[in-house]
């Protein structure tokens, strides 16, 4: 693969919230798709999703990835829904050769979940971008996923637009839903704004172990899946480089939509 006009493809973390916003304009989305209009264009996008949370390590491989609806008791308009962008085998097999030995299953099955094409269809709308999914090995600790996201550097050369979607803060047991305007419980501030002062101070490992940060901790990722994906993200890292939070935001009180740009 060949780099975009030389330049380093900077890498994302995503905080994708409801599914709703993928038929919804917000904040969140148009901050979303300023974000693509903001970075050149990518040759290909890898997805690490909250979504793909599983026994295994696996690669999306099929040509024409199918838009999935997995999720329940939302209006019909959005499982009609259907964002075509093609698949990449090519990235795929790249990917599994980046991560040997480790055995990384090759999908030709998998479509794209919510948390890929719920947000990239606000950054890319077009859907004429190939796109890859990574599978998040449920069996393995923290350090594993951000070693992940350290093999995967070479990307970035390549003209890969490395995405993570999750939540840094989700406890949808705490989950205000009937009512919107809540404002953030002090547990998931106090979590958001201690990750954040530790990313801006390039102390990643430390949220590497986030299952030492505490009960603020525990509240605000009662369970791995939507947190793990912004590990990938902190692996990609390189030393001196920058991070910024391009949206930020609680919802319900307890669903961050903060997220987390590298380069």
């Amino acid at each position: 693969m060949s780099t975009v006009m030389g330049e380093v493809m900077p890498a994302v973390f995503l905080g994708h919230g409801n599914p709703m916003n993928a038929i919804q304009s917000n904040a969140y989305t148009e901050s979303w798709r300023r974000f693509g209009q903001s970075i050149p264009r990518p040759k290909a996008i890898l997805a690490i999703s909250a979504h793909w949370f599983g026994p295994e390590t696996a690669v999306s491989g099929s040509l024409f990835p199918e838009t999935v609806h997995d999720f329940y008791g939302f209006p019909q308009e959005l499982f009609e829904v259907t964002w075509p962008a093609p698949g990449s085998p090519e990235l795929a097999k790249r990917i599994q050769k980046l991560l040997q030995p480790l055995d990384v299953r090759f999908d030709k099955q998998r479509g794209l979940d919510h948390g890929t094409w719920a947000v990239l269809c606000h950054v890319f709308p077009n859907a004429d971008i190939p796109v890859v999914q990574l599978s998040i090995d449920d069996r393995k600790p923290p350090e594993f996923h951000y070693e992940i996201g350290r093999l995967l550097q070479p990307l970035r050369d390549e003209g890969v637009l490395i995405v993570g979607s999750g939540n840094i803060v989700h406890n949808l047991r705490a989950y205000a839903w009937r009512n919107d305007n809540i404002p953030p419980f002090d547990w998931a501030l106090r979590f958001e704004s201690a990750a954040k002062k530790l990313m801006l101070e390039g102390k990643d490992r430390e949220l590497v172990a986030y299952g030492t940060l505490g009960e603020d901790a525990r509240l605000s990722a009662p369970s791995p899946d939507h947190f793990l994906p912004l590990l990938y993200v902190l692996g990609l890292r390189r030393e001196h480089e920058q991070v910024s939070f391009p949206v930020e935001g609680i919802e319900g009180g307890s669903l961050s939509m903060l997220s987390v740009r590298i380069g």
